[in-house]
């Protein structure tokens, strides 16, 4: 589940406490844009919040097309980093993404990369657009990474669950690759077809614009019925509340 302040934070593993499910905070380059490319205070804040958790929270850096910020990780407390070279031609891809496992892994870090961008991101590719199996199974071995992100029909940043997943390639993928398969772009996905795609291999499911979409409902109706409010206190915690709900949400769905 996506992190971008710490409120973001306190309600996911609050919602996975709610679930009794382990969890995943992730912050993304994006998320880090935000705060003035200063990653070392939400990293820190997000450390503090998982280390005072009843369940158990690991902390990974998500989408991360830059060298510097991927060399910032180990210091920072993540366990693990998604190194995203996906918008660059294949070899070129490789040799990045095989640059990128070796830092990681002389840190003691796990590194997810991606194939076959995940459409719907500063102008990524056409929805019909798939990782191709072969292909797939020679980018891990030529590369090293520990998991690896595919494109099977889900889209970043919907608002909608209008997506509809390739389940048949899924499992293709699954046999084809010796890593665990993970899904972007899962907020537009429906609830039957995020449970059918976990059925057929995938084990990572990532969750972001959802937790938006509820966060920023609640506080526009908190707004909408006190229009005077001033106080961020008092919009901020039924936003909050509403990540909290969806994540233990998820967490039973997923993990039954």
């Amino acid at each position: 589940f996506n992190v971008i302040m710490i409120e973001h934070a306190e309600a996911i593993v609050a919602g996975a406490e709610l679930a009794g499910r382990p969890v995943i905070l992730q912050i993304s380059q994006n998320a880090v844009k935000f705060h003035g490319w200063r990653l070392a205070p939400l990293a820190a804040a997000s450390r503090a919040i998982a280390e005072a958790s009843t369940t158990p929270v690991a902390l990974h850096l998500d989408h991360v097309e830059s060298a510097e910020l991927l060399r910032q990780a180990p210091g920072c407390g993540f366990g693990s980093v998604m190194f995203d070279a996906s918008k660059l031609p294949y070899e070129q891809n490789v040799a990045a993404t095989k640059a990128a496992a070796e830092f990681a892994h002389e840190h003691g870090l796990w590194l997810e990369s991606e194939l076959g961008e995940v459409g719907g991101k500063d102008g990524a590719h056409a929805p019909g657009v798939r990782t191709d199996p072969r292909e797939a199974a020679e980018f891990v071995a030529a590369t090293g990474v520990d998991a690896l992100a595919v494109a099977v029909g889900s889209s970043h940043a919907m608002t909608s669950q209008t997506a509809r997943l390739d389940h048949e390639l899924i499992s293709l993928l699954r046999d084809a690759t010796p890593v665990p398969l993970v899904l972007h772009g899962s907020s537009g996905v429906p609830d039957a077809e995020l449970v059918a795609a976990v059925k057929h291999g995938m084990a990572k499911i990532n969750i972001g614009t959802a937790l938006n979409v509820a966060f920023t409902g609640a506080a526009r109706s908190y707004l909408e019925r006190r229009p005077d409010a001033v106080d961020p206190r008092k919009y901020l915690a039924p936003a909050r509340d509403a990540i909290t709900e969806l994540v233990a949400h998820y967490c039973r769905l997923l993990a039954p």
